[in-house]
Protein backbone atom coordinates (compact mmCIF):
# COMPACT_ATOMS: atom_id res chain seq x y z
CA UNK A 1 0.00 0.00 0.00
CA UNK A 2 1.51 3.39 -0.90
CA UNK A 3 1.50 6.41 1.43
CA UNK A 4 -1.45 8.12 -0.28
CA UNK A 5 -3.70 5.08 -0.09
CA UNK A 6 -2.67 4.47 3.51
CA UNK A 7 -3.62 8.01 4.50
CA UNK A 8 -6.93 7.65 2.68
CA UNK A 9 -7.70 4.51 4.69
CA UNK A 10 -6.85 6.24 7.95
CA UNK A 11 -8.82 9.38 7.13
CA UNK A 12 -11.83 7.30 6.14
CA UNK A 13 -12.09 5.74 9.59
CA UNK A 14 -15.83 6.45 9.58
CA UNK A 15 -16.13 3.64 7.04
CA UNK A 16 -14.51 1.07 9.33
CA UNK A 17 -16.96 -1.66 10.37
CA UNK A 18 -18.16 -0.72 13.86
CA UNK A 19 -19.51 -3.38 16.22
CA UNK A 20 -22.07 -2.63 18.93
CA UNK A 21 -20.56 -5.62 20.75
CA UNK A 22 -16.94 -6.26 21.52
CA UNK A 23 -14.99 -8.09 18.84
CA UNK A 24 -14.76 -11.25 20.93
CA UNK A 25 -18.37 -12.10 21.64
CA UNK A 26 -21.85 -12.65 20.21
CA UNK A 27 -25.22 -12.78 21.91
CA UNK A 28 -25.50 -16.30 23.36
CA UNK A 29 -27.83 -18.80 21.75
CA UNK A 30 -29.12 -19.77 25.22
CA UNK A 31 -30.07 -16.23 26.26
CA UNK A 32 -31.52 -16.48 29.74
CA UNK A 33 -35.09 -15.22 30.24
CA UNK A 34 -35.92 -11.74 31.47
CA UNK A 35 -37.08 -11.45 35.07
CA UNK A 36 -40.86 -11.54 35.44
CA UNK A 37 -42.70 -11.54 38.73
CA UNK A 38 -41.16 -11.50 42.19
CA UNK A 39 -38.15 -13.62 43.17
CA UNK A 40 -35.89 -13.80 46.22
CA UNK A 41 -32.39 -14.98 47.03
CA UNK A 42 -29.59 -14.66 49.57
CA UNK A 43 -27.65 -12.28 47.35
CA UNK A 44 -28.52 -10.21 44.27
CA UNK A 45 -25.59 -9.47 41.96
CA UNK A 46 -26.08 -6.72 39.38
CA UNK A 47 -23.87 -7.07 36.31
CA UNK A 48 -22.73 -10.24 34.52
CA UNK A 49 -19.13 -9.42 33.67
CA UNK A 50 -15.92 -10.74 35.21
CA UNK A 51 -16.71 -9.34 38.67
CA UNK A 52 -20.40 -10.22 38.78
CA UNK A 53 -20.09 -13.76 37.46
CA UNK A 54 -17.04 -14.51 39.60
CA UNK A 55 -18.87 -13.25 42.70
CA UNK A 56 -21.95 -15.32 41.87
CA UNK A 57 -19.88 -18.46 41.31
CA UNK A 58 -17.89 -18.04 44.53
CA UNK A 59 -21.02 -17.35 46.57
CA UNK A 60 -22.83 -20.35 45.12
CA UNK A 61 -19.85 -22.56 45.97
CA UNK A 62 -20.27 -21.36 49.55
CA UNK A 63 -23.93 -22.36 49.69
CA UNK A 64 -25.65 -19.08 48.85
CA UNK A 65 -28.68 -18.72 46.58
CA UNK A 66 -27.71 -16.08 44.03
CA UNK A 67 -29.62 -14.02 41.47
CA UNK A 68 -27.75 -12.08 38.75
CA UNK A 69 -29.45 -9.21 36.91
CA UNK A 70 -27.86 -8.23 33.58
CA UNK A 71 -29.12 -5.42 31.36
CA UNK A 72 -28.00 -7.14 28.15
CA UNK A 73 -26.24 -10.52 28.35
CA UNK A 74 -23.23 -11.95 30.14
CA UNK A 75 -20.06 -10.28 28.81
CA UNK A 76 -21.81 -7.50 26.89
CA UNK A 77 -19.93 -4.70 28.68
CA UNK A 78 -16.23 -4.14 29.27
CA UNK A 79 -15.58 -7.85 29.88
CA UNK A 80 -16.30 -8.67 26.25
CA UNK A 81 -14.55 -5.60 24.85
CA UNK A 82 -11.06 -5.51 26.37
CA UNK A 83 -7.75 -6.57 24.89
CA UNK A 84 -7.58 -9.91 26.69
CA UNK A 85 -4.43 -9.33 28.76
CA UNK A 86 -3.99 -11.37 31.92
CA UNK A 87 -1.74 -8.74 33.42
CA UNK A 88 -0.53 -8.20 36.97
CA UNK A 89 1.11 -5.27 38.70
CA UNK A 90 3.29 -4.23 35.76
CA UNK A 91 0.31 -2.36 34.32
CA UNK A 92 0.07 0.11 37.19
CA UNK A 93 2.00 3.32 37.91
CA UNK A 94 4.13 2.39 40.91
CA UNK A 95 5.35 5.84 41.87
CA UNK A 96 1.87 7.33 41.75
CA UNK A 97 0.48 4.52 43.91
CA UNK A 98 3.31 4.84 46.45
CA UNK A 99 2.83 8.60 46.73
CA UNK A 100 -0.91 8.22 47.03
CA UNK A 101 -1.15 5.59 49.78
CA UNK A 102 2.43 5.15 51.04
CA UNK A 103 4.95 2.42 50.32
CA UNK A 104 3.57 -0.15 52.77
CA UNK A 105 0.01 0.14 51.49
CA UNK A 106 1.15 0.26 47.86
CA UNK A 107 2.95 -3.05 48.42
CA UNK A 108 -0.37 -4.61 49.35
CA UNK A 109 -1.98 -3.24 46.18
CA UNK A 110 0.84 -4.77 44.12
CA UNK A 111 0.19 -8.11 45.80
CA UNK A 112 -3.51 -7.85 44.90
CA UNK A 113 -2.74 -7.30 41.20
CA UNK A 114 -0.27 -10.18 41.05
CA UNK A 115 -2.44 -12.59 43.03
CA UNK A 116 -5.23 -11.88 40.55
CA UNK A 117 -3.19 -13.43 37.73
CA UNK A 118 -2.68 -16.60 39.77
CA UNK A 119 -6.40 -16.70 40.59
CA UNK A 120 -7.51 -16.54 36.96
CA UNK A 121 -5.01 -19.20 35.86
CA UNK A 122 -6.35 -21.46 38.60
CA UNK A 123 -10.00 -20.82 37.68
CA UNK A 124 -9.41 -21.60 34.02
CA UNK A 125 -8.37 -25.09 35.09
CA UNK A 126 -11.00 -25.56 37.80
CA UNK A 127 -13.89 -24.48 35.59
CA UNK A 128 -12.56 -26.08 32.40
CA UNK A 129 -12.66 -22.81 30.46
CA UNK A 130 -10.98 -22.97 27.05
CA UNK A 131 -10.19 -19.40 26.09
CA UNK A 132 -6.98 -19.60 24.01
CA UNK A 133 -4.82 -18.67 26.99
CA UNK A 134 -1.19 -18.18 26.02
CA UNK A 135 1.00 -17.80 29.16
CA UNK A 136 3.65 -16.01 27.15
CA UNK A 137 4.30 -13.21 29.59
CA UNK A 138 3.57 -9.53 28.97
CA UNK A 139 6.10 -7.01 27.63
CA UNK A 140 5.99 -3.32 28.44
CA UNK A 141 8.00 -2.36 25.41
CA UNK A 142 9.55 0.97 24.46
CA UNK A 143 9.50 2.38 20.92
CA UNK A 144 12.16 5.05 21.49
CA UNK A 145 15.44 5.10 23.48
CA UNK A 146 14.15 8.11 25.46
CA UNK A 147 11.72 5.78 27.26
CA UNK A 148 14.45 3.63 28.82
CA UNK A 149 15.14 5.87 31.83
CA UNK A 150 11.47 5.93 32.81
CA UNK A 151 11.06 2.20 32.23
CA UNK A 152 14.04 1.27 34.40
CA UNK A 153 12.93 3.68 37.11
CA UNK A 154 9.46 2.14 37.10
CA UNK A 155 10.95 -1.34 37.41
CA UNK A 156 13.15 -0.20 40.30
CA UNK A 157 10.23 1.29 42.24
CA UNK A 158 8.05 -1.71 41.41
CA UNK A 159 10.68 -4.13 42.75
CA UNK A 160 10.70 -2.28 46.08
CA UNK A 161 6.92 -2.75 46.19
CA UNK A 162 7.16 -6.47 45.43
CA UNK A 163 6.48 -6.40 41.68
CA UNK A 164 8.86 -8.82 39.98
CA UNK A 165 9.85 -7.93 36.43
CA UNK A 166 12.94 -8.41 34.29
CA UNK A 167 14.55 -6.16 31.72
CA UNK A 168 14.65 -7.51 28.16
CA UNK A 169 17.38 -5.86 26.12
CA UNK A 170 17.44 -5.29 22.37
CA UNK A 171 19.47 -8.42 21.65
CA UNK A 172 16.95 -10.63 23.39
CA UNK A 173 14.02 -8.80 21.79
CA UNK A 174 15.44 -9.52 18.34
CA UNK A 175 16.36 -13.10 19.21
CA UNK A 176 12.77 -13.73 20.33
CA UNK A 177 11.35 -12.24 17.14
CA UNK A 178 9.57 -9.34 18.82
CA UNK A 179 8.58 -6.84 16.08
CA UNK A 180 11.51 -4.44 15.58
CA UNK A 181 9.49 -1.31 16.41
CA UNK A 182 9.76 -2.40 20.04
CA UNK A 183 13.32 -1.82 21.24
CA UNK A 184 13.52 -3.15 24.80
CA UNK A 185 11.05 -3.97 27.54
CA UNK A 186 10.22 -4.95 31.07
CA UNK A 187 8.57 -8.37 31.28
CA UNK A 188 6.22 -9.98 33.77
CA UNK A 189 4.37 -13.29 33.98
CA UNK A 190 0.86 -13.51 32.57
CA UNK A 191 -0.33 -13.75 29.01
CA UNK A 192 -3.16 -13.20 26.58
CA UNK A 193 -6.52 -14.89 26.17
CA UNK A 194 -9.84 -14.48 24.40
CA UNK A 195 -11.90 -12.44 26.89
CA UNK A 196 -15.15 -13.32 25.13
CA UNK A 197 -14.50 -17.03 25.61
CA UNK A 198 -13.41 -16.42 29.19
CA UNK A 199 -16.49 -14.46 30.26
CA UNK A 200 -18.73 -16.88 28.34
CA UNK A 201 -17.05 -19.71 30.25
CA UNK A 202 -17.82 -17.97 33.54
CA UNK A 203 -21.42 -17.47 32.40
CA UNK A 204 -21.78 -21.13 31.46
CA UNK A 205 -20.24 -22.27 34.75
CA UNK A 206 -22.55 -19.99 36.73
CA UNK A 207 -25.68 -21.33 35.03
CA UNK A 208 -24.53 -24.91 35.55
CA UNK A 209 -23.80 -24.17 39.22
CA UNK A 210 -27.39 -23.04 39.78
CA UNK A 211 -26.99 -19.26 39.62
CA UNK A 212 -30.27 -17.71 38.43
CA UNK A 213 -29.20 -15.37 35.65
CA UNK A 214 -31.74 -12.93 34.24
CA UNK A 215 -30.58 -11.32 30.99
CA UNK A 216 -32.11 -8.36 29.13
CA UNK A 217 -33.13 -7.22 32.62
CA UNK A 218 -31.87 -3.72 33.46
CA UNK A 219 -32.03 -2.63 37.08
CA UNK A 220 -34.38 0.36 37.20
CA UNK A 221 -34.18 1.15 40.91
CA UNK A 222 -33.50 -0.41 44.29
CA UNK A 223 -34.66 0.25 47.84
CA UNK A 224 -32.30 0.13 50.82
CA UNK A 225 -32.91 -1.51 54.17
CA UNK A 226 -32.60 -4.92 55.83
CA UNK A 227 -34.14 -6.37 52.67
CA UNK A 228 -33.10 -4.85 49.36
CA UNK A 229 -35.70 -4.79 46.60
CA UNK A 230 -34.51 -4.41 43.02
CA UNK A 231 -37.11 -3.20 40.54
CA UNK A 232 -36.96 -4.21 36.87
CA UNK A 233 -39.33 -3.60 33.97
CA UNK A 234 -41.48 -6.68 34.62
CA UNK A 235 -40.55 -7.87 38.07
CA UNK A 236 -38.61 -7.48 41.29
CA UNK A 237 -35.91 -9.32 43.22
CA UNK A 238 -35.42 -9.32 46.97
CA UNK A 239 -32.39 -10.23 49.08
CA UNK A 240 -30.66 -9.13 52.29
CA UNK A 241 -27.47 -8.37 50.32
CA UNK A 242 -26.77 -6.78 46.93
CA UNK A 243 -23.51 -6.57 44.99
CA UNK A 244 -23.15 -3.87 42.34
CA UNK A 245 -20.62 -5.21 39.86
CA UNK A 246 -21.54 -2.62 37.26
CA UNK A 247 -18.14 -0.89 36.89
CA UNK A 248 -18.45 2.11 34.54
CA UNK A 249 -22.25 2.02 34.67
CA UNK A 250 -22.39 2.37 38.48
CA UNK A 251 -22.72 6.20 38.51
CA UNK A 252 -25.87 5.86 36.38
CA UNK A 253 -27.43 3.88 39.23
CA UNK A 254 -26.87 6.83 41.56
CA UNK A 255 -23.81 5.42 43.32
CA UNK A 256 -20.12 6.44 43.10
CA UNK A 257 -20.90 9.49 40.99
CA UNK A 258 -18.39 11.36 43.13
CA UNK A 259 -15.74 8.59 42.99
CA UNK A 260 -15.38 7.18 39.47
CA UNK A 261 -15.81 8.30 35.89
CA UNK A 262 -16.46 6.15 32.79
CA UNK A 263 -13.60 6.41 30.28
CA UNK A 264 -14.09 5.22 26.71
CA UNK A 265 -11.45 2.85 25.37
CA UNK A 266 -11.38 1.70 21.74
CA UNK A 267 -9.99 -1.21 19.74
CA UNK A 268 -9.45 -2.37 16.18
CA UNK A 269 -9.00 -5.90 14.89
CA UNK A 270 -7.35 -6.61 11.56
CA UNK A 271 -8.29 -9.09 8.91
CA UNK A 272 -6.62 -12.48 9.27
CA UNK A 273 -2.90 -12.37 8.55
CA UNK A 274 -1.58 -14.59 5.76
CA UNK A 275 1.25 -17.04 6.51
CA UNK A 276 3.59 -14.64 4.74
CA UNK A 277 2.46 -11.70 6.85
CA UNK A 278 2.84 -13.73 10.04
CA UNK A 279 6.34 -14.77 9.00
CA UNK A 280 7.24 -11.13 8.31
CA UNK A 281 6.52 -10.30 11.95
CA UNK A 282 8.48 -13.09 13.58
CA UNK A 283 6.89 -12.85 17.07
CA UNK A 284 7.01 -16.61 17.66
CA UNK A 285 5.99 -16.35 21.32
CA UNK A 286 3.03 -14.03 20.58
CA UNK A 287 3.70 -12.08 23.75
CA UNK A 288 1.20 -9.39 24.64
CA UNK A 289 2.81 -5.96 24.20
CA UNK A 290 1.91 -2.71 25.90
CA UNK A 291 3.89 0.52 25.65
CA UNK A 292 4.98 3.16 28.20
CA UNK A 293 3.04 5.95 26.47
CA UNK A 294 0.88 8.13 28.71
CA UNK A 295 -2.04 6.70 26.74
CA UNK A 296 -0.58 3.29 26.10
CA UNK A 297 -0.80 1.18 23.00
CA UNK A 298 -1.46 -2.54 23.21
CA UNK A 299 -0.54 -4.97 20.42
CA UNK A 300 -1.34 -8.68 20.32
CA UNK A 301 -1.96 -11.56 17.95
CA UNK A 302 -5.04 -13.71 18.42
CA UNK A 303 -5.41 -17.48 18.18
CA UNK A 304 -7.14 -16.98 14.83
CA UNK A 305 -4.19 -14.95 13.47
CA UNK A 306 -5.61 -11.46 13.54
CA UNK A 307 -4.02 -8.53 15.35
CA UNK A 308 -5.83 -6.46 17.98
CA UNK A 309 -4.71 -2.97 18.95
CA UNK A 310 -6.30 -0.99 21.77
CA UNK A 311 -6.20 2.36 23.59
CA UNK A 312 -3.86 5.05 22.04
CA UNK A 313 -6.66 7.60 22.48
CA UNK A 314 -9.08 7.87 25.42
CA UNK A 315 -12.34 9.76 25.64
CA UNK A 316 -14.80 10.99 28.23
CA UNK A 317 -18.45 11.85 27.54
CA UNK A 318 -19.96 14.83 29.32
CA UNK A 319 -22.03 13.90 32.35
CA UNK A 320 -20.40 10.46 32.77
CA UNK A 321 -22.61 9.07 30.02
CA UNK A 322 -21.79 5.81 28.23
CA UNK A 323 -23.24 5.91 24.69
CA UNK A 324 -22.43 2.83 22.61
CA UNK A 325 -21.29 4.78 19.56
CA UNK A 326 -18.20 4.78 17.31
CA UNK A 327 -15.11 6.77 18.28
CA UNK A 328 -13.76 7.46 14.81
CA UNK A 329 -10.76 9.52 15.95
CA UNK A 330 -9.62 6.68 18.18
CA UNK A 331 -9.94 4.12 15.37
CA UNK A 332 -7.97 6.42 13.04
CA UNK A 333 -5.20 6.73 15.65
CA UNK A 334 -5.07 2.96 16.07
CA UNK A 335 -5.01 2.37 12.31
CA UNK A 336 -2.12 4.81 12.01
CA UNK A 337 -0.32 3.05 14.86
CA UNK A 338 -0.79 -0.33 13.17
CA UNK A 339 1.08 0.86 10.10
CA UNK A 340 3.77 2.74 12.01
CA UNK A 341 4.68 -0.19 14.26
CA UNK A 342 4.17 -3.00 11.74
CA UNK A 343 5.16 -1.70 8.28
CA UNK A 344 5.22 -5.22 6.77
CA UNK A 345 1.43 -5.31 7.28
CA UNK A 346 0.64 -2.30 5.14
CA UNK A 347 -2.37 -3.15 3.06
CA UNK A 348 -3.87 -5.37 5.76
CA UNK A 349 -7.52 -4.43 6.21
CA UNK A 350 -9.44 -3.72 9.40
CA UNK A 351 -12.02 -6.41 10.19
CA UNK A 352 -13.93 -4.33 12.73
CA UNK A 353 -13.61 -1.85 15.56
CA UNK A 354 -15.41 -1.29 18.84
CA UNK A 355 -15.41 0.82 21.99
CA UNK A 356 -16.33 0.29 25.62
CA UNK A 357 -16.11 1.96 29.01
CA UNK A 358 -13.89 1.35 32.00
CA UNK A 359 -14.37 3.10 35.33
CA UNK A 360 -11.51 5.17 36.69
CA UNK A 361 -10.96 6.95 39.97
CA UNK A 362 -8.74 10.03 40.00
CA UNK A 363 -6.01 8.02 41.74
CA UNK A 364 -6.46 5.05 39.34
CA UNK A 365 -6.92 2.72 42.34
CA UNK A 366 -9.72 0.17 42.77
CA UNK A 367 -12.89 1.35 44.52
CA UNK A 368 -14.36 -1.34 46.77
CA UNK A 369 -16.68 -0.95 49.73
CA UNK A 370 -20.17 -1.09 51.22
CA UNK A 371 -22.98 1.42 51.54
CA UNK A 372 -26.57 1.72 52.73
CA UNK A 373 -28.03 2.01 56.25
CA UNK A 374 -27.30 -1.69 56.85
CA UNK A 375 -23.97 -1.64 54.97
CA UNK A 376 -25.40 -4.52 52.93
CA UNK A 377 -24.80 -3.04 49.47
CA UNK A 378 -21.37 -4.02 48.17
CA UNK A 379 -19.75 -2.32 45.20
CA UNK A 380 -16.63 -2.68 43.09
CA UNK A 381 -15.43 -0.27 40.40
CA UNK A 382 -12.30 1.57 39.35
CA UNK A 383 -10.75 -1.19 37.25
CA UNK A 384 -8.92 1.52 35.24
CA UNK A 385 -8.55 -0.83 32.29
CA UNK A 386 -7.08 -3.74 34.29
CA UNK A 387 -10.27 -5.58 35.18
CA UNK A 388 -9.72 -8.98 33.60
CA UNK A 389 -7.58 -10.30 36.45
CA UNK A 390 -8.50 -7.98 39.32
CA UNK A 391 -12.26 -8.07 38.88
CA UNK A 392 -12.12 -11.84 38.67
CA UNK A 393 -10.32 -12.11 42.01
CA UNK A 394 -12.72 -9.58 43.53
CA UNK A 395 -15.43 -12.23 43.19
CA UNK A 396 -13.67 -14.50 45.67
CA UNK A 397 -12.83 -11.65 48.05
CA UNK A 398 -16.41 -10.35 48.14
CA UNK A 399 -17.86 -13.84 48.55
CA UNK A 400 -15.56 -14.47 51.52
CA UNK A 401 -16.55 -11.18 53.15
CA UNK A 402 -20.28 -11.74 52.59
CA UNK A 403 -19.96 -15.17 54.19
CA UNK A 404 -18.19 -13.69 57.21
CA UNK A 405 -14.44 -13.87 56.52
CA UNK A 406 -12.58 -10.89 55.15
CA UNK A 407 -9.30 -11.56 53.36
CA UNK A 408 -6.33 -9.30 54.15
CA UNK A 409 -6.08 -8.76 50.39
CA UNK A 410 -9.53 -7.13 50.40
CA UNK A 411 -8.80 -5.12 53.53
CA UNK A 412 -5.73 -3.70 51.82
CA UNK A 413 -7.85 -2.21 49.03
CA UNK A 414 -9.69 0.16 51.36
CA UNK A 415 -8.53 3.75 51.09
CA UNK A 416 -10.00 7.22 50.71
CA UNK A 417 -10.84 7.70 47.04
CA UNK A 418 -10.52 11.34 45.92
CA UNK A 419 -13.78 13.04 44.97
CA UNK A 420 -14.48 13.74 41.33
CA UNK A 421 -15.19 17.22 39.99
CA UNK A 422 -18.70 18.45 39.13
CA UNK A 423 -19.54 19.20 35.51
CA UNK A 424 -18.46 21.04 33.45
CA UNK A 425 -15.14 20.98 35.34
CA UNK A 426 -14.73 17.20 35.05
CA UNK A 427 -15.26 17.28 31.29
CA UNK A 428 -12.73 20.12 30.98
CA UNK A 429 -10.21 18.32 33.19
CA UNK A 430 -10.35 15.07 31.25
CA UNK A 431 -10.24 16.79 27.87
CA UNK A 432 -7.23 18.84 28.95
CA UNK A 433 -5.42 15.82 30.38
CA UNK A 434 -6.09 13.64 27.35
CA UNK A 435 -5.04 16.39 24.95
CA UNK A 436 -1.79 17.03 26.83
CA UNK A 437 -1.03 13.30 26.99
CA UNK A 438 -1.72 12.97 23.28
CA UNK A 439 0.70 15.81 22.45
CA UNK A 440 3.44 14.23 24.56
CA UNK A 441 2.87 10.78 23.04
CA UNK A 442 2.96 12.16 19.50
CA UNK A 443 6.34 13.72 20.23
CA UNK A 444 7.62 10.30 21.29
CA UNK A 445 6.13 8.74 18.16
CA UNK A 446 7.79 11.33 15.92
CA UNK A 447 11.18 10.68 17.49
CA UNK A 448 10.74 6.96 16.90
CA UNK A 449 9.67 7.51 13.28
CA UNK A 450 12.58 9.87 12.63
CA UNK A 451 15.01 7.34 14.06
CA UNK A 452 13.57 4.60 11.82
CA UNK A 453 13.93 6.86 8.78
CA UNK A 454 17.67 7.37 9.33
Amino acid sequence: MNQINEEMMINNSKNLPFRLLGGWIEQPSDLQPELEGSVSADVIVVGAGFAGLSTALELTARGAKVIVLEQEFGGFGASGRNAGYLLGSMGIEFEMFAKRVGVEHATKFVNFYDEAVTYVEKRLVELGIECDYNPSGILRAAIDPSQEKWLRRSMEVGEKLGSHTRFVDQAEMRARGIPPAFLFASEQRGGTLNPGKYVSGLRRAAIQAGVKLYEKTPLLSYSEGPTITCKTAHGSANAPIMVLATNAFTPQLGLLRDKVAPIRVSAIETQQLSPKQLASLGWQGREGIITPHLMMESHRLTAHNTMVLTVKKLNYVYGSKTPNVPDDNAYAALARTLHERHPTLRGLGIKHCWSGYVSMAYDALPVVGTTGPQQNIYYVAGCSGHGLATHSLIGQLLAEKIKGTESPILTALYHKTPSTLPEPFQWCAFKTAFTAAGVYDRLTDRKALNADAK
